[in-house]
């Protein structure tokens, strides 16, 4: 896969800095992950970079189409590898648990709303909150 990050790069006329390379590596091995832990992920092999280089890292990386950020919740963004993002999200509001469905499943609700209203929905964003099966028992 890294091989594809460089071609992709370099196609794009950007350079493979050692930045960028750390931040994919961390979005890959975490999943989904707020700029933060990515960070974290990142520090633990070159501690001198912050904060700041890794957002414009992963605005840079999401403007390419390499990785994509939903919301989870209130808080910051999670990205993933947008070659991942084929999925939809549950989201346990006890437990914060979050498991990825096929797009598939809700395709009812998509032609409902399609239907119904004229609204296209982008599902790679969609997350549903609730309760998940542990909690609800």
């Amino acid at each position: 896969m890294a091989g594809t990050w460089h071609e992709e790069l370099r196609s794009r006329g950007y350079r493979v800095t050692p930045q960028r390379q750390l931040v994919l590596e961390a979005v890959t091995k975490l999943g989904h992950a707020t700029p933060e832990d990515i960070c974290g992920e990142v520090q633990e092999t070159a501690r001198g970079v912050n904060i700041s280089t890794v957002y414009r890292t992963l605005e840079l990386l999401e403007e390419l189409g390499m990785v994509t950020h939903t919301h989870l919740g209130h808080g910051a963004p999670t990205y993933h590898l947008a070659s991942e993002a084929d999925h939809v999200h549950l989201v346990c509001r006890n437990c914060e648990k979050v498991t990825e469905i096929r797009p598939d499943v809700v395709q009812g609700l998509v032609d409902t709303l399609d239907r119904e209203f004229g609204f296209v929905t982008d599902v790679h964003h969609l997350t549903i909150f609730g309760q998940c099966r542990d909690c609800k028992s």
